[in-house]
């Protein structure tokens, strides 16, 4: 039997949990017709407008996700590194020197091999659920 302290606990966390995606989702909707707005007043869509736009899907996307199942894959946040670098490249790159350039490119490229690490160790070596783990647990105490 669980304690009802423990109850209330998790009835808490999970009540903190959905304010706190409530408020970025509509923080990222608020954000979105902001610069679509800008975009429309502007009469002028450029590239880096765009790759904010989709820089609050991907956002949107993982609020989704992380409500939809209770988990976040380590990627969407990757993803989301990547389209930021690649969008600061794009916006500041005649005012960068060198070095500069090097170091964010090479950030993105890390945060590709990131990526690619995480999804080969999910196809290599997939997580097991509870009841995987549990099934897995007494088929080893039955071979014992």
């Amino acid at each position: 039997m669980k304690k009802p302290i423990h109850e209330f606990n998790k009835w808490l966390l999970s009540l903190v949990e959905h304010l706190g995606l409530l408020v970025i989702a509509v923080a990222t909707v608020f954000a979105m017709a902001s610069e679509t707005m800008v975009m429309v007043h502007a009469v002028q869509v450029t590239l880096a407008d765009l790759l904010l736009l989709f820089l609050y899907l991907e956002v949107l996307a993982m609020v989704g996700l992380y409500y939809g199942t209770g988990k976040l894959p380590v990627r969407f946040p990757l993803y989301i590194g990547m389209v930021a670098l690649a969008r600061y490249l794009i916006l500041d790159m005649k005012a960068m020197d060198d070095w500069r350039m090097l170091a964010v490119s090479g950030s993105i490229l890390m945060l590709t091999v990131a990526v690619l690490l995480i999804r080969f160790g999910h196809v290599r070596y997939p997580y097991l659920g509870e009841e995987q783990a549990v099934e897995l647990q007494n088929i080893n105490q039955t071979k014992n």
